[in-house]
């Protein structure tokens, strides 16, 4: 009887593990994802930076999932310390991103306005999880390549945008919020 009750705790303590095991991971990677949806929403990170980060992130995610999947749905010691190593290294890059020079400013027309609209969307989306890494990358690779543009066009003009490029960037705008409603939804 005593060795039925030790083998049935043996089991329950096996599963506690696993199961913070699993949500350890989790809980980190949840946590990560908050703290760019912040820099992206304060402006600390630019687009092409939370565009690089997101991939990372992807990366790891799918890596985890590749390691789990061969597993029966757990990590091994060593998976889990290279994902924590992994965790640790993007963790140190975020806080470099966000304490950088480097800052998203919106100025206070119109263009900037919508550019810091659809920044506010997809820290949304990264902060309620409608968006995964994979997407928020793709949407953040979007919107770096229309700050640059926006930035080329105002250099080329004195610091201004004519009506045909802000009618250009309006429609690429267009074209990114479809993206983000749809990834979203």
């Amino acid at each position: 009887m005593n060795r039925i009750v030790l083998t049935s705790l043996l089991a329950s303590v096996l599963v506690a593990g696993a199961l913070a095991q699993t949500s350890e991971v989790g809980q980190r990677k949840d946590n990560q994802q908050e703290r760019i949806a912040r820099g992206v929403q304060s402006g600390q990170l630019t687009a092409g930076e939370t565009s690089n980060l997101e991939k990372r992130e992807s990366a790891i995610n799918q890596e985890v999932r590749t390691d789990r999947a061969l597993n029966g749905g757990k990590l091994t010691q060593a998976e889990k310390q290279t994902v924590n190593q992994q965790q640790n290294r993007m963790s140190n890059q975020i806080n470099q991103d966000k304490h950088n020079a480097a800052q998203q400013h919106y100025g206070h027309n119109e263009v900037d306005a919508r550019r810091e609209n659809q920044q506010d969307r997809i820290a949304n989306g990264i902060s309620s999880g409608k968006l995964n890494a994979a997407q928020t990358s793709r949407l953040e690779k979007g919107q770096a390549a229309i700050n640059q543009e926006t930035r080329t066009d105002r250099s080329l003009n004195g610091g201004k945008l004519t009506q045909s490029e802000k009618q250009t960037i309006n429609k690429q705008q267009n074209q990114a919020s479809k993206q983000i409603y749809k990834a979203k939804h």
